[in-house]
């Protein structure tokens, strides 16, 4: 969804030419479009001729390239930071039965297991294979993806690998590591180890610590008027110093059991349940990508 400029907005909504689509107002000059097209020109940064994008621990690589390519290839990247922690949500929600038996002990879900089964679950969902070869690999994402995304996979590994004293006691079912606490510790020590923001987030949060920003509150409540498909946000903000791709979550069968209704009956966890329903917008992964211009 890029942004479109030179849209001139009268009264509280407007009509993109391009789409056709009728939208809410939003900030002049700015128009978010639900059929993103990689490659997409749409947006001209006109003056900017090196890009510096901060990558693990505060080393950085600059790229001198059409502007075009370099946003496409930061927001390919967030795109791809996204469906890999989608990806490891997807792999304690498949293992989440072994993770709350209450009769085993050693369950086996070791960091490593983890990690073959993420591969597996991102290479069906991208037909990218981050376990190939790295030659293999850098044919298929960006320079900067190259770094962040190994990152992202030792920072899920971590969180699993000090699970395991809570998911190999027995005696216990439920143990409060379920997809959302996976990615929020996920996100939370990948942000911390680069200069990358990675955030889950919902309007009405659960943990405080996924607190929308006035930018993501405004995301969220758009996408929460949309029909649930996979298009994402794109856009450039602070003057085009920063790149931010927020992907929608919406709520599975799986999800239901404790967001789902009634409304307001305390769930297994101790929270009020939502009454949400199977396809409600559940949230966004947010990835904030700082962009440093010459």
């Amino acid at each position: 969804m890029p942004i479109h400029d030179g849209h001139r907005r009268k009264g509280s909504r407007s009509t993109c030419k391009r789409c056709r689509l009728t939208m809410p107002r939003e900030p002049a000059g700015q128009h978010r479009h639900t059929d993103r097209v990689k490659g997409d020109s749409m947006i001209r940064l006109v003056g900017i001729v090196f890009m510096t994008l901060a990558l693990v621990s505060g080393t950085a690589s600059v790229y001198a390239a059409p502007p075009e390519q370099l946003r496409a290839e930061a927001e390919e990247t967030a795109r791809l930071l996204a469906k890999l922690l989608q990806a490891g949500r997807l792999v304690i929600e498949q293992n989440q039965t072994l993770i709350d038996d209450v009769h085993k002990g050693d369950k086996g879900f070791t960091p490593e297991v983890f990690e073959r089964q993420m591969y597996e679950v991102f290479r069906q969902r991208t037909g990218i294979d981050l376990s190939a070869s790295a030659t293999k690999t850098a044919l298929a994402v960006p320079p900067l993806a190259r770094t962040l995304l190994p990152a992202l996979i030792e920072a899920g590994k971590d969180v699993v690998r000090d699970a395991q004293v809570v998911i190999n006691q027995r005696g216990i079912g439920y143990k409060n590591f379920i997809p959302a606490t996976f990615g929020s510790q996920t996100a939370a020590r990948f942000s911390k180890r680069s200069q990358v923001r990675l955030k889950q987030t919902v309007i009405q949060p659960r943990n405080p610590k996924n607190e929308p920003d006035e930018y993501e509150s405004s995301v969220l409540h758009w996408l929460s008027g949309r029909p649930n498909g996979d298009a994402y946000v794109s856009e450039l903000t602070e003057s085009g110093k920063t790149l931010r791709v927020m992907m929608p979550i919406y709520y599975q069968q799986a999800c239901l059991v404790c967001h789902g209704e009634p409304k307001g009956e305390w769930d297994i966890s101790g929270y009020p349940k939502e009454g949400a329903r199977e396809g409600d917008l559940a949230g966004a992964i947010s990835v904030k990508i700082p962009l440093q211009t010459e």
